[in-house]
């Protein structure tokens, strides 16, 4: 069985602590969430969504990590939950530090900590 990450954000840039999350549903298998045009219409949205559902079914998943494009990513939750597959969100603490530089502006460094995998 797998894991399927279906999103913009590669597990080889994942921390530790996510890939051992991942890897009690199986083998991390990475699958690019695609852009998602501003004028598509919600029908070609639908059609993209059973598209993908289709190729991401013969990587024989046994969980899903769908984070992309809101309404793309509604479409193929609906669809993977309707196939009875466990579907998730990765959930993070955001860590914000903020710095005066010598010169005097101001840099904001916000840093994203996985703390668990959430089902939809």
């Amino acid at each position: 069985m797998n894991f399927i990450n279906l999103s913009n954000h590669p597990s080889s840039g994942w921390g530790e602590e996510q890939k051992q999350a991942a890897k009690q549903w199986g083998t991390i298998i990475d699958y690019p969430f695609p852009e998602v045009n501003a004028q598509s219409s919600t029908q070609n949205i639908k059609e993209l969504a059973e598209t993908i559902v289709i190729s991401v079914l013969k990587k024989n998943p046994s969980a899903i990590m769908c984070q992309g494009e809101m309404t793309l990513t509604y479409q193929l939750v609906k669809l993977f939950k309707e196939k009875g597959l466990t579907v998730l969100a990765a959930c993070s603490e955001r860590k914000i530090s903020e710095t005066i530089l010598p010169d005097g502006t101001y840099q904001k460094k916000a840093v994203f900590q996985f703390v668990k995998f959430r089902e939809y």
